[in-house]
């Protein structure tokens, strides 16, 4: 309920870069240490990024398809967004046993950083947009 709110205050782009700051900081307090306070301060940041992230791209996936598609695109995206946390979970489970704690969450950056490139783009591609008005 808060994270739509917060979307219809300043938007869906501003909160998905603030939920990849959170995961961002996620990984920080991670790296950091294993002890109760940095497992509780990862989750946390990690839960409330995750949920800025997947409403902010669920906003968007719905603004992609026309009112007659919306069916099959939601079901698309619902598929790709729970097949995908299906093998992390798996991988995450299989990296952190034969790699290390340090492995999994330095493994994390990557699609992080993919995700900020993403977002950096559809910035540019909305500010090059004329607004209606």
């Amino acid at each position: 309920f808060f994270t739509g709110t917060l979307i219809k205050r300043v938007g869906t782009l501003p909160v998905m870069v603030l939920g990849l700051l959170l995961n961002i900081v996620c990984v920080v307090i991670a790296l950091n240490g294993v002890d109760l306070m940095h497992f509780l301060g990862a989750l946390i940041t990690l839960g409330v990024g995750w949920n800025f992230l997947f409403i902010g791209g669920t906003t968007l996936a719905t603004e992609a398809y026309r009112p007659e598609e919306r069916t099959t695109a939601q079901a698309a995206v619902d598929f790709s967004v729970y097949a995908t946390m299906t093998l992390t979970a798996f991988g995450s489970g299989a990296l952190v046993t034969t790699s290390g704690w340090n492995w999994l969450n330095l493994a994390s950056l990557p699609p992080l950083l993919l995700t900020g490139g993403a977002l950096l783009w559809l910035m540019a591609r909305q500010r090059g947009v004329p607004q209606p008005g």
